[in-house]
């Protein structure tokens, strides 16, 4: 299965370097967002769905450190930090600050993409760990989908109402994240092959979702038709566990 492009947000002030790391990214099947400093990163972030950050520690104003820790302190969006010191005390301060990764320049753009490869598995791979070990909900742009419950919840917090098989194929989407799905393969997942179900009940049960969950179902974003190929859940997401009173 062909996975998504990443969404790759990179924050470094020396024009130069930002155009090259763009430029070397996009050729290699990633997103490109850029900013120029703390102010412009935050701005994309907003706008963007981010699956990385490549943030520069020099940067006008506001440093990376201390951009990192705030990203951190609000999501866990992957962040890889750069800089033109390489001394062990910036690397292990950009680590404790919350950082996935550093990588000192000047450096190769392919250990750079190595790294975001890596970085973006991990995070994925966290993702089935927290599921293994007992996480309650999941969460994506603000939404939460709760497992106990069987409930979804919309980022002001209401209940949205579903019906037990929009639930299962919503999950079984966001367990998924960034993966072509077939639509065979999601009636394997969702209902059995032993139900009779046709492979046409997954769109209209698509169709069901993006009314409740994309701002124009006309022009999906969250739940993405994938020619000749299936279905893919393009945000970022995020496994959480829930205390028995979390709930309004």
């Amino acid at each position: 299965m062909t996975p998504a492009a990443p969404n790759i947000l990179v924050v470094e002030d020396d024009r130069e370097t930002r155009a090259l790391i763009a430029k070397y990214l996009r050729t290699n099947a990633c997103n490109v967002t850029t900013a120029n400093d703390g102010r412009e990163m935050v701005r994309a972030m907003a706008d963007h769905r981010v699956d990385l950050v490549i943030l520069d520690v020099m940067l006008p104003g506001e440093d990376g450190l201390s951009l990192c820790r705030k990203v951190r302190a609000e999501s866990q969006t992957p962040i890889i930090m750069l800089t033109a010191r390489g001394e062990d005390v910036d690397r292990i301060l950009g680590l404790e600050m919350g950082a996935d990764d550093y990588l000192a320049k000047p450096f190769n753009p392919r250990e750079l993409l190595a790294r975001i490869n890596a970085v973006l598995r991990r995070q994925t791979a966290a993702l089935t760990v927290s599921l293994a070990n007992g996480a309650t909900a999941l969460t994506f742009l603000g939404w939460r989908i709760d497992f106990r419950l069987r409930e979804l919840r919309n980022p002001a917090g209401a209940r949205v109402s579903m019906t037990s098989a929009e639930f299962d194929l919503l999950r079984t989407l966001c367990e998924r994240p960034g993966r072509v799905l077939s639509r065979d393969s999601l009636l394997d997942l969702t209902q059995g092959r032993n139900t009779g179900s046709l492979e046409r009940s997954i769109d209209v049960l698509v169709s069901r979702i993006r009314r409740k969950i994309e701002a124009d179902p006309q022009d999906a974003t969250v739940i993405k038709t994938v020619r000749s190929g299936g279905y893919i859940f393009t945000p970022a997401v995020e496994a959480v566990t829930i205390p028995t009173d979390g709930y309004s």
